[in-house]
C-alpha cells in the first residue's frame, strides 16, 4: 500500500473555468458504509432529498455496510466515477493502516474532500448500577479495580481514542465486542457492561430508559441537544475528546472545479434550518463547510490517530 499519511491532498481549488461542463448528467450515487437508520444515512438521505430538487437529477442511496467500511470502499473503487460518491464518518478509513496490512484503497489519494455535513455525537454513558456520577469517578474506579470494568466501544477511532486514554491512565479493562454495537446499550443498562463509548443516539434509548447514565460528549463543543452535559475536556479527561466527522468524499478523477461546486451545494443545503433540526434529533451537530475545511478537519483528525497509534505501539502496516 502506499504511505496513506506520507501524501498530501489534492492541489488548492482552483478557480471555475468560464466554460464548465455540465454536471450531473444521470443519477448521482451516495455510497453509505452503514445500514438504514444510522445517523450518517440520515444524514445522507436528508441532503439527497433536497440536493437532487437543486440539481434536476435522483440522488439514491446505496447501504454497503459491512468490513469495517471495506465493503462499501470497495465498490467505491470499483465505480471510479464522479456520479458515484460516498457519504461517510472518517473515523474507520483514518484508523485502517494501522489495522490492516493491505488496503484496496489510499486514504488521501483515492477519496477527495467534498463537503463537511455533520459531526456524530460519541458520547460516554455508565450503568447506572454502577453508581458513578462523573467522568472523573469513572477513572478513578477503573484505576481502583483493574480488569473489572466491561466496556463496550465503536470500532475505529473511537476505540482507538479510548486505548490512548487507557494506556495514558494506566488502566485496565475488559473489552465486550459485539457484532452491533446498538445491543451493547441493553447490557449497559442491567450492568453486565459497566461503560460504553459511542454516538449518543445509540446511548439515549438506554438514558431515557434509566439505565444508562450519560457523562460526557467527546467532542470539542457541547451538543446543543443535551446542552447540559458536558465534554470530556469540561468533565477532566480531555484525552478521551474525539470528532465524528461525516461528510461527502469524491474520486480521485473528480475536477477541482466540480468538488467547489458540489461543497458549495451541500453547504448551502445542510444550512436548512429544516434539515439541521432533524440532523440535530439523530443526535449530530450541524457542522457544513466545503472541501477545503473539511480536507483540514481531515487532517487534524490524522494527525490525532498517528499520535495515538504511535502512544499504543501500533505502527502503519
Amino acid at each position: 500500500m502506499m504511505g496513506l499519511f506520507a501524501g498530501t491532498w489534492a492541489p488548492a481549488l482552483a478557480q471555475a473555468p468560464a466554460n464548465t461542463p455540465a454536471w450531473p448528467t444521470r443519477v448521482v450515487k451516495f455510497i453509505i458504509p452503514f445500514g438504514a437508520g444510522a445517523g450518517a444515512d440520515i444524514g445522507a438521505r436528508l441532503v439527497a432529498e433536497r440536493l437532487q430538487n437543486k440539481w434536476g437529477k435522483p440522488v439514491v442511496i446505496e447501504n454497503r455496510p459491512g468490513g469495517d467500511g471495506l465493503v462499501a470502499i470497495s465498490a467505491f473503487m470499483s465505480a471510479n466515477d464522479d456520479h458515484v460518491l460516498m457519504f461517510a464518518s472518517t473515523g474507520s478509513f483514518t484508523v485502517h493502516p494501522f489495522q490492516y496490512e493491505k488496503l484496496p484503497y489510499d486514504f488521501t489519494r483515492d477519496l477527495l474532500p467534498i463537503a463537511r455535513v455533520s459531526n456524530t455525537i460519541l458520547g460516554v454513558g455508565v450503568s447506572k448500577d454502577s453508581g458513578i456520577k462523573t467522568l472523573k469517578e469513572m477513572v478513578a474506579r477503573m484505576k481502583a479495580e483493574p480488569g473489572k470494568f466491561n466496556v463496550a466501544l465503536v470500532p475505529g477511532i473511537t476505540e482507538l481514542v479510548f486505548d490512548g486514554f487507557a494506556k495514558a491512565e494506566g488502566i485496565t479493562v475488559t473489552k465486550v465486542p459485539y457484532r452491533d454495537i446498538v445491543q451493547g446499550v441493553a447490557d449497559l443498562s442491567v450492568n453486565r457492561l459497566q461503560m460504553m463509548m459511542a454516538s449518543y443516539a445509540i446511548l439515549q434509548p438506554g438514558v431515557l430508559g434509566g439505565g444508562v447514565i450519560p457523562l460526557a460528549v467527546n467532542g470539542h463543543d457541547r451538543f446543543v441537544g443535551v446542552p447540559n452535559l458536558p465534554t470530556v475536556a469540561e468533565a477532566g479527561v480531555p484525552s478521551l475528546e474525539v470528532e465524528g466527522l461525516v461528510g461527502l468524499l469524491g474520486p480521485k478523477i473528480m475536477s477541482q472545479e466540480l468538488r467547489e461546486r458540489i461543497g458549495a451545494d451541500v453547504v448551502e443545503v445542510t444550512k436548512d434550518p429544516a434539515i439541521s433540526e432533524k440532523l440535530v434529533a439523530t443526535g449530530q451537530a450541524v457542522n457544513p463547510g466545503g472541501a477545503k475545511e473539511f480536507e483540514a478537519s481531515i487532517k487534524k483528525q490524522i494527525d490525532q490517530v498517528t499520535a495515538i497509534a504511535k502512544l499504543v505501539g501500533m505502527k502503519m502496516r
